[in-house]
């Protein structure tokens, strides 16, 4: 053998580590987040470390998806199941993880993170009548209209992806503490710039958004949905609309995901102007991800709120 003669098997041996070396990683931690705000958070702070799969997207209603055979195999092959809890998944989640026949993502498990366990809820009703509608016994599960509540779930979310991987903790503390940063910051910004809507009574097509209004001090002064989940009726309509004449209101509000019907109607016979939120990642062009859901957010009640400003329609 010369020397710039390599055997055969030691070529074969070379080329096959060199394809190797070609191939992506492999992601650490599998990920199937229940709703897209879920999904958005893992990447950012799971970066290349995770491979994350959403169960649902912004204009789906997160309590109706259905456990199709293809999301089971993903709860089947996950090492992370993350969800919102409270009850919004309860008619689909729990089939998915029993089909799945996966024991690390059962409720109770390390591979199991529900965020609004995390955080202080807000409408846990004193009693419980299915005769009200969709009501939650864990509270309203809305939690992620609130960006104070997910820097809370960032930073337990951060410890559960260090803890599922300890090879990667540092790696995960870097970027939660990089995460954390810029979001406070980013709240900060927001904050100050919602400072005009502190006050105003809007109109809700559903009780989504009561996280956002604790936190911007909007009111709400009516409900375009008779009970929880149950469309209204043009009589509930006309209702509504008989009752801000005493109370009037700035604007109606209703998710991406929703039929906007009901709340043009009422803006238009109210004339008031009519806000449809992202709600979620993806829910508009604007919020491609977490910071842009808030920045989209806070634009158009800022545009809605100067459209019906003092003297304006």
């Amino acid at each position: 053998m010369t020397a710039n003669t390599v055997p055969r098997w030691l070529a074969a041996a070379l080329a096959a580590a060199a394809a190797l070396l070609c191939l992506p990683a492999q992601a650490a931690l599998r990920v199937l987040a229940c709703e897209p705000e879920w999904g958005a958070l893992a990447q950012a702070l799971g970066g290349d470390y995770v491979e994350v799969a959403v169960a649902s997207n912004a204009l789906q209603d997160p309590h109706q998806i259905q456990a199709r055979p293809s999301l089971i195999a993903r709860a089947r092959n996950a090492d992370l199941v993350l969800c919102t809890g409270a009850e919004l998944e309860i008619g689909w989640l729990p089939l998915l993880l029993q089909q799945s026949g996966n024991a690390r993502v059962q409720a109770g498990q390390p591979g199991y993170f529900a965020a609004a366990e995390l955080v202080r809820r807000l409408e846990i009703p004193t009693a419980l009548d299915r005769a009200q509608g969709d009501v939650h016994a864990a509270g309203n599960p809305h939690i992620q209209t609130d960006p104070r509540l997910i820097a809370q779930v960032a930073t337990a979310l951060g410890l559960r992806l260090a803890q599922l991987d300890p090879d990667h903790a540092a790696d995960y503390a870097r970027r939660q503490a990089d995460f954390s940063a810029r979001w406070q910051q980013a709240i900060g910004r927001w904050t100050a710039q919602a400072a005009p809507l502190k006050g105003l009574p809007v109109v809700s097509q559903h009780r989504a958004f009561v996280y956002l209004y604790d936190w911007l001090g909007l009111k709400e002064v009516a409900v375009l949905e008779p009970k929880p989940g149950v469309e209204p009726s043009l009589a509930h309509l006309q209702t509504v609309l008989a009752a801000l004449r005493a109370t009037p209101a700035r604007m109606v509000l209703h998710a991406a995901y929703q039929d906007g019907r009901p709340s043009q109607w009422l803006g238009q016979n109210a004339a008031i102007p009519v806000v449809k939120l992202a709600f979620t990642v993806g829910g508009s062009d604007a919020a491609k991800d977490l910071f842009g859901l808030f920045d989209d957010t806070l634009a158009r009640l800022l545009a809605a709120a100067g459209a019906s400003g003092p003297g304006k329609p």
